[in-house]
């Protein structure tokens, strides 16, 4: 049982991707979707999606499964000023195989500190992604 518990490794293309994406020029939504693959024990690209929001992003993120979906949504404060924070969003569905839960959740924190990531949300039900959940979340970093 123990290997199920391994912390996963970040794959060294994703790593070099994130820290590009971090620091995109572009004001538009935009995310990428994470994922383990398995056999490798790596943390992996699944899909890169440019224009999306958080309502669409939902669409994109298995009910039974989880993911890894990293965004960069613009956000209006209440003042009008403009920010584009880096929300990274463990999904971890109730029902999924608890031995994925366990693969996930164990390689959370190491992708977590080498992509240095500050806004870090959990859900347990992929229909709570939505922007009014976002922004609530977002709310409580000012």
């Amino acid at each position: 049982m123990s290997e199920s518990l391994a912390v996963c490794d970040v794959d060294e293309d994703l790593v070099k991707k994130l820290k590009k994406f971090r620091f995109r020029k572009e004001t538009n939504n935009a995310a990428i979707v994470m994922k383990i693959d398995k056999d490798k024990q790596l943390v992996i690209l699944e899909e890169e999606h440019e224009d999306i929001s958080p309502d669409d992003l939902r669409e994109e993120v298995p009910e039974r499964q989880p993911r890894y979906p990293f965004n960069i949504y613009k956000y209006v404060h209440d003042d009008g000023r403009v920010s584009y924070p880096l929300c990274f969003i463990f999904s971890s569905p109730a029902g999924c195989k608890p031995e994925q839960q366990m693969m996930y959740a164990g390689s959370l924190n190491k992708l977590v500190q080498t992509v240095e990531l500050t806004k870090v949300f959990e859900i347990r039900n992929t229909e709570d992604l939505t922007e009014e959940w976002l922004r609530e979340k977002l709310g409580f970093f000012g």
